[in-house]
């Protein structure tokens, strides 16, 4: 199995977006770094990607982004509760945070 690895840029940039809580760790996952929120993953990064854990109405809201997929680090496994955020997004996460907690509406 062949596993993205991201670059130090893609980490120091998901460090910098997560919320500033002491309830909040970044932990090895996938080959790569995730965010946890007391023990549950809710952000991370496969390869540079960057993928959150949304709600169901969010999730349905982002994947008719064109850009955004399911989590899938195993080919025909796809985490169905996690979505990879749109290359055309990601980068306006620099200034909105988008991996903000609690989970974030990406319409506001």
């Amino acid at each position: 199995m062949n596993i993205p690895r991201g670059i130090e840029n893609s980490k120091e940039f998901f460090r910098s977006i997560l919320p500033d809580d002491p309830g909040i760790t970044i932990r090895p996952m996938f080959g790569n770094i995730s965010a946890l929120d007391n023990g549950n993953m809710f952000a991370g990064l496969f390869g540079n990607d960057l993928f959150v854990r949304l709600s169901e109405e969010s999730r349905r809201e982002l994947l008719d982004k064109k850009g955004a997929s399911l989590l899938e680090p195993m080919k025909g496994k796809p985490m169905k509760e996690y979505v990879v955020i749109p290359k055309s997004l990601a980068e306006p996460a620099r200034d909105s945070a988008i991996v903000g907690h609690p989970v974030p509406r990406l319409d506001e």
